[in-house]
């Protein structure tokens, strides 16, 4: 169906008259008279793209291409001033928001960066010496706590239900922990996952029951690595 036919059945559908189109024209600054009306709806002229964005808007018209020229092979039977007055409209087109597609946000990138995980495991029941020197590095991503500056791969049961054998945990370096909260620990050797407790003395404590705490004493070699933050 070539243009000006279906501009005519357009405006019928919406219940314009030829005069009421040139006048809405005129109003929005496409200076246009009843007579060009007539002659773009016979094929004798074609509306310049402003006029047909124009036309766009009143008639409520939205897929350009499918109601003018059905599928975009149906181009091939526009002659090549049709064809260059299609790519006219639909640049105009293009550059109006009322007529371009909404585009899907592009999802946030993710953030990844590079941590060592020690292979030496703390242990969560007897404890594993924590060779600094020994450790591979892994990908993180923005679900690891950006304060976790190392990963510890954990053995035993101790830990459970909270952290299971062979779990990886995420720590943030710092010398002091509060009551209650867990954290990597040195004791004369030894690497531990445990929680922080003890009133008047330290106690190393396990989360499963069939352990019992390890005291800390007054002789013995104890630091924190840091925090588990995830």
């Amino acid at each position: 169906m070539d243009i000006g036919r279906k501009l005519s059945e357009i405006r019928k559908e919406r219940g314009f008259t030829q005069r009421q189109v040139a006048e809405y024209l005129t109003r929005n600054g496409c200076e246009a008279t009843e007579k060009a009306v007539s002659k773009w709806e016979r094929g004798m002229t074609l509306p310049n793209a402003e006029q047909f964005l124009l036309l766009c808007r009143l008639y409520e018209v939205r897929d350009v291409l499918s109601a003018f020229c059905g599928m975009p092979d149906r181009l091939s039977t526009l002659n090549t001033l049709g064809k260059r007055r299609v790519e006219e409209y639909i640049r105009l087109l293009r550059q109006d928001a009322e007529f371009r597609a909404e585009r899907a946000e592009a999802p946030a990138p993710r953030l990844v960066r590079t941590i060592p995980l020690y292979t030496i495991p703390a242990s969560a029941g007897t404890g594993q010496f924590l060779d600094s020197s020994d450790y591979e590095l892994i990908e993180v991503d923005e679900s690891v706590p950006l304060s976790a500056t190392f990963a510890v791969r954990l053995r035993g049961d101790s830990m459970l239900p909270k952290y299971a054998d062979g779990q990886i945990v995420y720590v943030k370096p710092q010398q002091t922990l509060e009551r209650k909260e867990i954290g990597i620990f040195i004791l004369n050797g030894s690497v531990y996952c445990k929680q922080l407790g003890g009133e008047e003395d330290i106690r190393l404590v396990s989360l499963n029951s069939r352990y019992a705490d390890i005291p800390v004493r007054e002789f013995d070699d104890f630091r924190v690595l840091g925090k588990v933050v995830g």
